[in-house]
């Protein structure tokens, strides 16, 4: 009944005369989909696979199986074969423990979401999925995938009283907050003969970040101030330590005694007080510039600025950053681009 009312919503594109007379189809489309397949909105945490959340139906080698299984008792039956009733029901036998052997590789199981690391549009992000198997059997061949034809299936075993991690990917195609929708979680196990599956809807998202304009594009110039808007920042004047070293970085505050010492190659770092600091402001990109142009050139101007080991600050229409190095200033401006995105989409 589901599937002919999609089929049928998806004719009232070719003519809106026929959509008011659709909608009685819509409300049961969804009152069918919410009582059947337990549709009640994203879980906060994790759900387990009971027994109303699994699903189960004869697959294309199932139902040739029971065509087969068919013929062979009318053929036993016409001509009275003996050994064909006992082969007959023989694999029916086989093909009923099947059933249960299919359910029972999904029940019980826990799913629960992982963490998401962020990603930039264009890119496709990978979201983790905990499958946890509390019980005392290994579970074998469990499908995950979004439902769509283009998502690739991902399987995986689950040992007993184990836990595995999956990465399901997800395009990202625009910045903002990418949610991952419904996921199909399913099984053929043991013999292909039934298809065995449940959906988990979880409260998880991803930030995507708008991908940084390709090239070289200069920085804009620090802002001078007085006295009273000095602020700390990588100065010249006392040594404040070693990180990791960064390319572009200057030959003069490379730790050559720590590298001759067979070190990895590192960078000394001053602090004093910085005379100017710089803005990556809204107002200074073009505004011939589209919004996605501009916060493409404004994720340029983060990353450049991180990697130089500057410290730095946005201005964007109702926000602002205030100065700070490090990572975690990267990861702060480049979540509120791509969550400026998300308001003007």
């Amino acid at each position: 009944m589901s599937r002919f009312a999609g089929f049928l919503l998806s004719a009232s594109r070719l003519s809106p005369l026929v959509s008011p007379l659709l909608a009685p189809f819509r409300a049961l489309r969804a009152y069918v989909d919410r009582w059947l397949f337990q549709l009640g909105g994203p879980a906060t945490t994790s759900l387990e696979l009971v027994q109303r959340r699994i699903f189960i139906l004869p697959s294309r080698h199932g139902m040739l199986f029971v065509g087969s299984l068919a013929l062979m008792l009318t053929g036993s039956i016409n001509y009275n074969l003996s050994l064909g009733f006992v082969l007959t029901f023989l694999l029916g036998g086989l093909g009923v423990n099947s059933i249960l052997h299919t359910f029972r590789n999904l029940a019980r199981l826990r799913i629960a979401a992982g963490r998401v690391l962020p990603v930039y549009a264009g890119d496709t992000a990978r979201f983790t999925l905990i499958i946890d198997n509390p019980g005392a059997l290994d579970r074998y061949s469990i499908g995950i995938t979004r439902g769509e034809s283009e998502t690739p299936v991902i399987y995986a075993d689950v040992p007993a009283q184990q836990s595995t991690s999956v990465g399901v990917p997800v395009p990202a195609p625009h910045c903002g907050v990418l949610r991952p929708g419904r996921f199909t979680i399913f099984t053929h196990f043991p013999l292909g003969l039934c298809y065995a599956w449940a959906y988990a809807e979880l409260d998880m998202h991803c930030i995507v970040y708008p991908r940084p304009e390709p090239g070289r594009v200069p920085l804009p110039q620090a802002e001078s101030h007085d006295a009273t808007g000095v602020t700390h920042g990588a100065g010249q004047e006392d040594f404040a330590g070693l990180r990791s070293y960064h390319p572009g970085d200057s030959p003069r505050h490379i730790a050559w005694k720590a590298a001759a010492r067979g070190d990895a190659l590192l960078t000394k770092q001053f602090s004093g007080r910085a005379a100017s600091e710089l803005w990556l402001d809204w107002t200074a990109t073009p505004d011939t510039l589209g919004v996605e142009a501009r916060l493409s050139r404004l994720a340029r101007w983060v990353v450049d600025a991180h990697a130089a080991a500057l410290s730095f600050g946005m201005r964007l229409p109702g926000i602002t950053l205030p100065p700070a190095p490090g990572d975690a200033q990267r990861e702060h401006c480049l979540e509120a681009l791509a969550l400026f995105q998300g308001k003007k989409s």
